[in-house]
């Protein structure tokens, strides 16, 4: 949701776009769920960002986000996060997401808008939530890396997959891993 660019606003982003900085800030964005009854919920956004999240083909324009991802406005991060992860087929994007470790409060409001009613449980049907740390219960072959990890590996602070109940994301020999739910159990 847009609106006008308040004067504290306009003051904390000093007139330029949040997430490319480049051009003129000109809307107040709020990241959804949230609205923008507060500025913390906002991000400064240029007309061009404004009209790329509306719909219009983004080319490489997104590419800037390697300088928002830094910012310390939680509202930034989470729209930034967001983006990239939507991008996270490309290589830059995907780099630039593992690069930072996020807030788990900001990764959950980033990732609020993919969240589907699907529920991720466990080998044990137990719930899996975002954060929740897991044990592997079988060797895992990690494919893209030189590495297996062993049964036994702890996992913590995972991610869900919002569009796939089956997987989870971890990282595992610092690298960041897909998983799927019927080879974890959640650790108590």
């Amino acid at each position: 949701m847009k609106s006008t660019i308040s004067s504290t606003l306009q003051e904390r982003c000093q007139g330029l776009c949040e997430l490319c900085s480049t051009d003129s800030a000109a809307s107040a964005y709020a990241v959804s769920p949230k609205n923008n009854d507060v500025i913390e919920n906002e991000v400064a956004l240029c007309d061009q960002c404004l009209s790329i999240l509306e719909g219009k083909d983004a080319g490489n324009h997104w590419q800037c986000l390697a300088g928002s991802i830094w910012n310390t406005e939680p509202s930034v991060l989470a729209l930034s996060y967001r983006i990239l992860y939507g991008l996270k087929d490309q290589d830059w994007a995907n780099e630039l997401l593992t690069s930072v470790d996020f807030e788990e409060s900001v990764v959950t409001w980033a990732l609020s808008a993919y969240q589907v009613q699907a529920v991720h449980v466990d080998s044990n049907g137990t719930e899996l939530q975002n954060g929740d740390t897991v044990v592997l219960t079988q060797v895992l072959n990690v494919k893209g890396a030189n590495f297996m990890a062993p049964k036994g590996t702890v996992v913590r602070k995972i991610r869900l997959v919002p569009d796939n109940p089956e997987q989870i994301e971890g990282k595992v020999n610092e690298q960041t891993i897909v998983i799927l739910t019927k080879f974890v159990r959640k650790s108590a």
